[in-house]
């Protein structure tokens, strides 16, 4: 044994009463279970006895009553986020991911999470800044709290020392127990993050990175144009991910009839210091109307899009021509 290679990760340890395993049929049907002495899990292709798994290494195939084998592994914990119990929607792996890779969450972070709900996203934020780093998450539902907490206590074994959740609203952060707290990055998956930028701004540290995280392009929009109005931000940077499979079969090699295409977008932006402004964006030229449009995003006033209808009602070749380069 190499002295100076580190322990192996504690899941190669044997498989042991009250952990989860997945049993995947030869049709790729997955089934988790919690191992428990004695217990059978009955399927329609036969029971699993859980006696064949307890003591045993993960990676192992094991024989239904029915002869039908099932390969037996730990879940991941993108398996996890895709069973695992919901009060609210879940971040998917594809884009927690990308927060976790742009937003530069890494070992020893402080992070500040608004919208807990199910805890998909806080369990990958909670590995990804190890025991040295924190989570202070916020969530306004007791209930989705509730199930965050169940969720994230399942997946670790244990409420994580690193985690602090707070049921309470984050424009209140100021009155709270967070009020002189300091944050290293800030994740915004709420309704209406443009709403506490002002709290998140005095609280994120001078280079620190926010990641919002919306479904609608209204949402996108105004979060954009809030970040950019808000003058201690740089320029954000927003996008989705899609996720395509592929078939591939010896030489049928295809696209997957399926994907995961758009479940939400992401807007990313870094703090900037007190009292310092950004660059002026060069930019394409734009009309009026795209402007006006834009600028009223952050303010009270109803979202007003670019390409709305001429409110003139005017067609023809003149009409035709304001509708065109309306969009920035």
């Amino acid at each position: 044994m190499n002295p100076d290679l580190p322990p192996a990760d504690e899941t190669a340890r044997p498989l042991e009463v009250g952990e989860r395993v997945q049993l995947t049929d030869p049709k790729g049907r997955m089934h988790t279970i919690t191992l428990e002495a004695g217990k059978e899990f009955h399927t329609h292709r036969g029971a699993i006895r859980h006696d064949d798994l307890i003591g045993r290494s993960e990676g192992i195939v094991v024989e239904s009553t029915a002869q039908t084998p099932y390969l037996a592994l730990r879940p991941l914990l993108t398996d996890y986020v895709l069973s695992m119990p919901r009060g609210a929607q879940v971040i998917y792996p594809k884009d927690a991911a990308q927060i976790i890779s742009e937003g530069d969450i890494h070992p020893g972070a402080r992070v500040l999470e608004a919208g807990a709900g199910s805890g998909a996203l806080t369990c990958s934020l909670l590995r990804a800044v190890g025991p040295g780093g924190h989570v202070t998450s916020y969530e306004v539902r007791q209930d989705h709290a509730d199930v965050a907490v169940s969720n994230v206590e399942t997946f670790f074994g244990g409420r994580p020392a690193n985690w602090t959740l707070r049921v309470a609203d984050l424009a209140a952060i100021g009155q709270g127990p967070d009020a002189d707290a300091a944050f290293d990055r800030v994740i915004l998956d709420m309704l209406a993050p443009w709403e506490p930028l002002g709290e998140v701004a005095t609280r994120l540290r001078p280079g620190g990175v926010l990641v919002g995280y919306v479904a609608t392009v209204p949402q996108l929009s105004r979060l954009v144009e809030s970040l950019r109005a808000h003058g201690n931000f740089t320029e954000p940077q927003a996008w989705e991910t899609l996720v395509r499979p592929w078939h591939v079969v010896g030489l049928a090699v295809r696209p997957d009839h399926r994907m995961i295409a758009h479940t939400a977008f992401l807007v990313s932006s870094r703090r900037l210091s007190d009292g310092v402004t950004p660059p002026a964006r060069h930019r394409k030229p734009t009309t009026a109307r795209a402007a006006t449009a834009g600028e009223s995003i952050g303010s009270e006033q109803p979202f007003g899009h670019a390409n709305a209808a001429d409110p003139e009602g005017s067609g023809g070749a003149a009409g035709g021509a304001r509708l065109r380069g309306r969009l920035p």
